[in-house]
């Protein structure tokens, strides 16, 4: 019998494929060849994973981390370290530049960029990762939205638009997108209630009010409907 391929999950935390038990060296060993690369130098990841320890310290960690991770997972060949398993982030990173140049989003791929990476993980060699990944797909979802609300396809234009709101409430051109959307879908009401639960959002945090187009673009459309 063929042996089943090794996947590893780090958008939305960590999750491996098939299920085993992992020590924490393990884990963090593991999320650290996911996102930077499935081959990495041993003395990279001794000095990220534990810069705060001499580095013949540092080196025995890691030595101990790959000792501790079931077989298979890691292949240590000279200094660098091999991550043998499919990873979910780089196809991820392919479908939210698609989407940032044009493309739709399926249902599934919304769903997954909704997410964070590592979400919970506040590891220093995590944080500008996390930051990139998060901008990325807010913009994704938020191009996603308006290219597929311009095709018709309503319902995953609202998905995608919801997702990038929800991933940042005070971005004012995902607030446009996601209003849009309900507007061309024929929704005045749902585009009523997202611009003024925005309002209340922006008011709250930064004490400001929202772009004027985007009132008038609600009020013309409530008017129309009233009229």
């Amino acid at each position: 019998m063929a042996e089943p391929t090794r996947r590893l999950a780090v958008v939305g935390g960590l999750g491996v494929s098939p299920a085993v038990r992992l020590s924490l060296p393990s884990r963090r060993l593991l999320a650290f060849l996911a996102v930077h690369g499935t081959e990495v130098p041993r003395s990279l990841v001794a000095g990220r994973l534990w810069a705060d320890v001499p580095e013949a310290q540092a080196r025995a960690n890691v030595r101990r981390a790959i000792w501790q991770t079931p077989a298979g997972w890691v292949a240590a060949g000279g200094d660098e370290l091999r991550l043998d398993a499919e990873v979910d982030l780089p196809a991820l990173h392919t479908a939210a530049c698609a989407a940032i140049d044009g493309a739709a989003l399926t249902l599934d791929e919304i769903e997954r960029l909704s997410v964070d990476l590592l979400p919970g993980w506040n590891e220093e060699w995590v944080l500008s990762p996390q930051e990139s990944f998060h901008l990325l797909r807010v913009q994704a979802l938020e191009a996603a939205c308006i290219t597929m609300t311009a095709r018709g396809m309503h319902a995953l234009a609202t998905q995608a638009g919801t997702a990038a709101l929800a991933a940042d409430p005070l971005r004012e051109s995902a607030a446009f997108a996601l209003i849009r959307a309900h507007l061309q879908e024929g929704n005045r009401h749902a585009a009523a209630v997202r611009f003024r639960t925005f309002a209340r959002t922006l008011d709250e945090e930064l004490g400001v009010e929202p772009d004027p187009r985007l009132a008038r673009l609600v009020h013309t459309a409530v008017t129309a409907r009233s009229a």
